[in-house]
């Protein structure tokens, strides 16, 4: 039963996630309403990784908005290490 839960808690994440934009996770670089300026040009790519709960490295990328701001744009992710 715990297992089946867990499942079910995994795929509703995953459902929550593609609906609609990415939102922030603590560790985020705009989480909380933090508003962040970035020195690069409007288009530039920032990414952005972060260990989040669980164990599980988090990947984020945001785009410089033109008056200099970050929008989330992708989130992502994985394992913190690899089996060998």
């Amino acid at each position: 039963m715990k297992h089946a839960l867990i499942a079910i808690l995994f795929t509703l994440t995953a459902c929550a996630s593609v609906a609609g934009e990415p939102q922030p996770l603590p560790g985020s670089l705009t989480y909380g309403g933090k508003v962040v300026h970035s020195p690069y040009r409007p288009g530039t790519v920032v990414k952005n990784t972060f260990l989040g709960d669980f164990g599980y490295r988090v990947f984020e990328s945001y785009v410089v908005q033109p008056d200099g701001t970050l929008k989330l744009t992708s989130q992502s992710t994985g394992p913190d290490f690899l089996w060998q």
